[in-house]
């Protein structure tokens, strides 16, 4: 069945398969090139074939610190609407009452100027208790910006409020109430 010059056929047929193979390869790699050719020194940047100029990130950033800043908080707060506040105030109904009894979380009314965790009854995490202070409408609108930032550990859950104008008119709204 088998003898020697079939498996010699065979095994030639098999080798020349994989010499064609890899000089097929080896001349299409030559023409095809993919990656850094080898030819780059150390800490130098591989030729390019065009590049796509990018703005820096720091201009951006200062744009954007720039756009943020905008007039003061005091300037924000005296030109406040209470009753775009009360608008406002809606984000807050879920946890918050004003009627002096406390849901998800402690009752507002009287809240500017009160201190940190004073309402009676509400149970306070260790962190806010910790805080301290009293909520005058600075740290008040600091807080809301970013309430996790603020007092981190803060059982509240809210995101915070990103515009100034709607943290300056809720603090309008909430000293109405008081």
């Amino acid at each position: 069945m088998f003898n020697t010059m079939t498996v010699t056929k065979a095994a030639g047929a098999l080798i020349g398969a994989l010499l064609f193979l890899l000089l097929v390869s080896w001349f299409a790699s030559s023409l095809y090139h993919v990656g850094s050719s080898g030819h780059v020194a150390e800490g130098e940047a591989p030729a390019q074939a065009y590049t796509i100029p990018v703005e820096e990130a720091a201009s951006a950033e200062g744009e954007e610190a720039a756009a943020e800043d905008g007039p003061d908080f005091a300037t924000l707060l005296a030109s406040a609407d209470a009753a775009a506040g009360e608008k406002v105030f809606g984000k807050c109904k879920s946890c918050h009452k004003l009627d002096g009894t406390d849901g998800v979380g402690p009752h507002l009314n009287g809240v500017v100027g009160r201190a940190v965790a004073a309402a009676e009854g509400f149970a306070y995490s260790d962190a806010m208790k910790a805080h301290g202070g009293a909520w005058e409408p600075e740290p008040l609108q600091a807080f809301l910006a970013d309430p996790k930032g603020v007092v981190p550990g803060t059982k509240m859950s809210f995101a915070g409020l990103k515009k100034a104008e709607d943290r300056a008119n809720v603090i309008a709204y909430l000293q109405t109430v008081n």
